[in-house]
């Protein structure tokens, strides 16, 4: 999303892993619904706001969201319908979605949880960012926060969609690799056909950060059952009391050479 990549070296996935997304979407789609829940950890009833991808809605979500629900949580989508990617001013735009997430959010008034997937990631870190105490923390699936528009495969997608470049001025770059001041974790995946899952680690080893490996394709990450697992561990954890997920990676081991 940068002409700054953190990874200068490293190129969008291979052509191979991009075929092959609809079949693993499909597949993970599947064992999501074959799913068992009944070992899962119980929400408490915070609100739980969760953005789109590139190109999706609230279709795409409808199942992470379900799953939400399930488990006890107030859940909401954005609530803005076809992520098209920020119109206008970004700061302004961002402005305006943080607000419409206090609004959705207004009869909650504990701290809630943002989820994003993919370029929903973004918005959920930077409005965590805008509204400090009213966010619980923050989890994204596939985000690639830390790198540019060459090292994925949807620049094209997202230039049709917004008729704009996917270019984050310089100056903005270092802020959307910066971590949230709340608990963070940034759930990633080395097969993943459509961003380069480098492009998804925070580097600070922060004790409120952390980056969490799985196996899946970019296009079926919410339904993914091991990612679905981690989301209800991650929502569960107490407030002020947060800790890393057992399967959390240090920067150095995630960036490791595979």
């Amino acid at each position: 999303m940068s002409t700054l990549p953190a990874f200068p070296s490293v190129s969008a996935p291979a052509w191979r892993l991009l075929g092959a997304e609809p079949a693993r979407a499909v597949i993970e789609y599947a064992a999501m619904r074959l799913m068992n829940k009944t070992a899962l950890p119980r929400g408490d009833g915070h609100a739980v706001v969760i953005f789109p991808g590139l190109a999706t809605n609230h279709h795409a979500v409808a199942p992470l969201k379900g799953f939400c629900t399930e488990l006890g949580y107030a859940a909401y989508d954005w609530d803005r319908g076809f992520n098209t990617g920020p119109r206008g001013e970004l700061e302004a735009w961002l402005d305006d979605l943080a607000q419409h997430v206090l609004e959705l959010t207004r009869a909650h008034p504990e701290p809630v949880s943002l989820i994003g997937w993919s370029l929903g990631g973004i918005y959920a870190r930077e409005i965590a960012k805008k509204l400090a105490s009213r966010v619980r923390q923050v989890i994204t699936i596939g985000t690639p926060f830390a790198g540019s528009a060459e090292q994925t495969h949807a620049s094209g997608i997202y230039r049709l969609l917004s008729g704009q470049d996917p270019v984050i001025p310089a100056g903005m770059m270092k802020r959307l690799r910066t971590a949230p001041d709340v608990p963070t974790t940034s759930i990633f995946s080395r097969s993943d056909g459509i961003v380069a899952w480098q492009t998804c680690i925070q580097e600070a080893d922060a004790p409120h950060t952390e980056n969490i490996e799985v196996d899946g394709s970019h296009c079926g990450l919410g339904w993914n059952p091991q990612v679905l697992s981690i989301i209800a561990d991650r929502l569960q954890q107490p407030m002020g009391a947060w800790q890393r997920h057992e399967s959390a990676s240090s920067f150095e081991q995630a960036t490791a050479c595979t």
